[in-house]
């Protein structure tokens, strides 16, 4: 056991007995081992607009007799700076929390889903309740953890381009051409899993981690807990006896769901939902849950350098000028431009009438057709250029917004460097360490490779929120997609992180 987490154990014990109903913690002090409770809250803002499904706040509070922890996932995307969950969340929680039930702050860890659903204003108030409900819900547990795969739900959005750069799978602007796409990214279908079961066998958790943004939306629109909440919905449903599912957002900062672009069907979360339900129900059966897990926690604060963005600024700015100073003149309206694409799509030999005048005129040494067709194609030439054109500044201003908003962030800091909390998780074999921003895939990939622990995963999204991570390579991108964009972290941050979460796995 680390040092810190020595210290920590050492002034749990008489703060995690506070608040307990009666004989509860002292008979889990009594009997030893891991003791195991769960609660949730409704947390939807159901004055928003109709609701599909509903957002939760999830607690699981986990208990030994020398440490108490409480893990909470909440159905929102993000626990501060974007979406209605105030910044002030996680403080809120973990002051309340320390009061009662004494449960210390270093050993509060809150995730949000990612998915983009609306929370209602006192989601803080729920999500303290859910705790304190999991606190008088404690009973002995056996601990067992596992993996799952899912490979049908999710694709990397980043594309890997003809030039050299790669650009992003977004609504907030047009993809690139067919034909610059090269390559694309990896994804990580692996589910990590720790399983909890009350000691006469029925189930009373399941804590699953996938990588994968939850925004693919309902057909209707309304308000939903998107793919994740289908999922911990499937596997609550299967396991019976009140057993929770609890959602961690893995690395998922260039993951989106699979048919994101999809303009053919509705947009819906739920066949998603359901496989990946299905998986995490089919990992978790073949888990083999043992008494007398071992319960840990570590905590760190890293200091990751902020980026100087003005040079990526200018020359996408010296980008935007170029591109608006490429337009060319054509003659054609839209409405033009669709009736000759048409035409030369179902006739290209012949667009401007039938195939017998063409060869009427020709035998009488005519040319007039064949002019016009060669006056129209260079238009509808010159016009296609012109939405590409446009549909490469639609990128390029959307990303300078990013950069701009970042830029003066970093510059009204008043500091070179940005704290983020780092934390680690033990139970039994199941490992888990953190960081509050969306982690790019790669990154979870490589520290789960070289964690010297089997059970090991990463989630992002967790104890605050900075935006995206990108990788030191995808920051070499900067302004070209929106990871690389929306980010106010220099390229040095990866390699400090790894060190940090490499340190923390090891504590472990």
């Amino acid at each position: 056991m680390s040092a810190t987490r020595c210290r920590a154990a050492a002034r749990a014990p008489a703060a995690a007995c506070r608040a307990l109903p009666a004989g509860t913690a002292a008979s889990a002090a009594a009997a030893g081992g891991l003791w195991a409770g769960v609660g949730r809250a409704d947390i939807t803002d159901y004055q928003a607009g109709p609701v599909n499904d509903p957002l939760h706040a999830k607690a699981l509070v986990l208990r030994t007799a020398e440490t108490m922890a409480a893990v909470v996932t909440v159905d929102a995307v993000a626990l501060a700076e974007i979406g209605p969950v105030p910044s002030d969340f996680l403080s809120i929680l973990r002051h309340a929390l320390q009061k009662e039930p004494g449960i210390a702050p270093d050993h509060v860890l809150v995730n949000s889903s990612h998915c983009h659903g609306l929370v209602c204003a006192d989601a803080a108030t729920r999500a303290i309740q859910a705790v304190r409900e999991a606190c008088e819900g404690l009973v002995p547990v056996a601990a067992g953890a596992g993996v799952g795969h899912e490979d049908r739900i999710s694709e990397n959005r980043r594309l890997r381009l003809r030039d050299g750069r790669e650009g992003d799978v977004r609504h907030a602007y047009p993809l690139v051409p067919d034909d610059e796409v090269v390559g694309v990214g990896p994804i990580d279908p692996q589910i990590g899993i720790l399983r909890l079961d009350r000691l006469d066998g029925r189930p009373l958790a399941v804590l699953y981690t996938f990588a994968c943004h939850p925004i693919q939306g309902v057909p209707s629109g309304a308000n939903t807990a998107d793919i994740t909440g289908f999922a911990s919905a499937a596997v609550e449903g299967a396991l019976g006896e009140g057993a929770m599912a609890l959602f961690l957002q893995g690395c998922a900062g260039d993951i989106n769901p699979l048919w994101y672009k999809d303009i053919g069907h509705p947009r819906d979360a739920a066949p998603l939902g359901a496989l990946l339900g299905v998986s995490v129900l089919q990992a978790a059966k073949r888990i083999r849950c043992q008494e007398g897990a071992a319960l840990g926690m570590v905590r760190r604060v890293l200091s990751l350098p902020r980026a100087d963005l003005a040079p990526a600024l200018a020359a996408l700015e010296a980008e935007e000028a170029r591109l608006l100073g490429s337009f060319v003149g054509t003659s054609l309206n839209l409405k033009g431009f669709l009736h000759l694409a048409a035409i030369r799509g179902l006739a290209p030999e012949h667009p401007s009438y039938d195939s017998h005048r063409y060869l009427h005129d020709r035998a009488l040494g005519r040319e007039a057709l064949t002019c016009l067709d060669a006056r129209n194609r260079r238009d509808l030439e010159q016009y296609a250029a012109n939405i590409l054109t446009m549909e490469q500044l639609v990128r390029v201003r959307e990303n300078l917004r990013l950069l701009r908003m970042h830029h003066e962030q970093n510059l009204t800091a008043g500091t070179v460097t940005l704290d983020v909390e780092l934390l680690g998780l033990r139970v039994g074999e199941f490992v888990l360490t953190t960081f509050p921003g969306e982690l790019s895939v790669q990154i979870g990939l490589k520290l789960k490779q070289r964690s010297p622990h089997e059970f090991s995963f990463v989630a992002g999204y967790t104890n605050g929120y900075i935006y995206y991570a990108p990788t030191a390579e995808q920051l070499r991108n900067r302004g070209w997609a929106q990871e690389d964009s929306d980010c106010l972290l220099a390229p040095e941050w990866e390699r400090l992180y790894e060190r940090a979460a490499a340190a923390i796995l090891r504590a472990l």
